[in-house]
């Protein structure tokens, strides 16, 4: 199938994209990278009758060190994050999430912020960003007379609602994600399993332990729905304690499903070992 007739525009910068999005008369989508949206509106899933592509806007493609945090805009590629083109701030952990995305052709185009507006459960920026507890930063305008810019923040956890629904409201634009530096004493695990190679995961386990800042996250992700992050997890970030996994999942209700049980308690038991492997 080919996509329903739509509009393009390229526009010059943010505030010119967001005057776009303002039109109430029109169905308008936001385009990225496209490597989400492209093959929805091929299987006519999405028919918006305006595209709005912000993928080449100065303002989300800088990446830069502004305190402890790294303020990544939404625009940077898969493959920049991959080739260490950006800072990291995540002693690798984002690189090593990066190059496992897809393919090369999909990483070349593909960016962090059309990945985490499009929301998928199984999708890796939506489960890393939560466990390394970003903070997504959305821009609108104040007015249409005035043209001033809002921004507001919204943390990893809450800008996921649900299965491809965000907090994004129709006339906003994720411009940004604040990513906080890990301490020299962080260590993390990430494990995910696919089908094969280039496929969106069927279970994935992530763990982030960082004394110096007081942080000790479990995060259980391509669930469902919102991924699942536990704080305060040092007590099951013990290797072997499979039991203290095996109660989570329960709680989480995922024991209905053997399979999925199976999948999810073994890539949290993976990602726990990972972590060990870099003490």
């Amino acid at each position: 199938m080919k996509s329903a007739a739509f509009d393009l525009y390229q526009p010059a910068d943010v505030p010119g994209a967001l005057q776009l999005l303002a039109n109430p008369d029109q169905s308008v989508k936001v385009l990225g990278g496209g490597q989400s949206l492209g093959p929805m509106l091929n299987l006519r899933l999405a028919q918006p009758e305006v595209l709005v592509n912000v993928a080449r806007l100065p303002e989300m493609l800088t990446a830069k060190m502004e305190g402890d945090s790294l303020i990544m805009g939404a625009g940077v590629t898969h493959a920049r994050i991959e080739d260490g083109l950006v800072p990291d701030v995540t002693r690798g952990l984002m690189p090593f999430v990066a190059s496992s995305i897809a393919y090369r052709a999909i990483r070349n185009r593909g960016t962090i912020g059309g990945s985490l507006a499009h929301a998928d459960p199984a999708a890796d920026w939506v489960n890393t960003m939560m466990l390394l507890g970003a903070v997504m930063q959305i821009t609108s305008v104040k007015s249409a007379g005035d043209g001033a810019l809002v921004q507001r923040e919204v943390p990893a956890h809450v800008f996921m609602q649900g299965p491809f629904t965000t907090v994004l409201a129709d006339h906003e634009i994720l411009t940004a994600i604040r990513i906080p530096a890990l301490s020299a004493s962080a260590r993390w695990g990430y494990y995910k399993f696919c089908r094969k190679t280039g496929e969106f995961a069927e279970a994935i386990g992530g763990v982030l332990s960082d004394p110096e800042r007081g942080i000790h996250r479990l995060l259980i992700g391509a669930t469902d729905g919102v991924p699942l992050v536990i704080h305060e997890a040092q007590a099951l970030m013990k290797p072997g304690d499979s039991a203290a996994i095996t109660r989570v999942l329960q709680d989480a209700g995922m024991a209905q499903d053997p399979y999925a049980f199976k999948m999810h308690h073994t890539a949290v038991c993976r990602a726990i070992a990972m972590r060990h492997q870099q003490a």
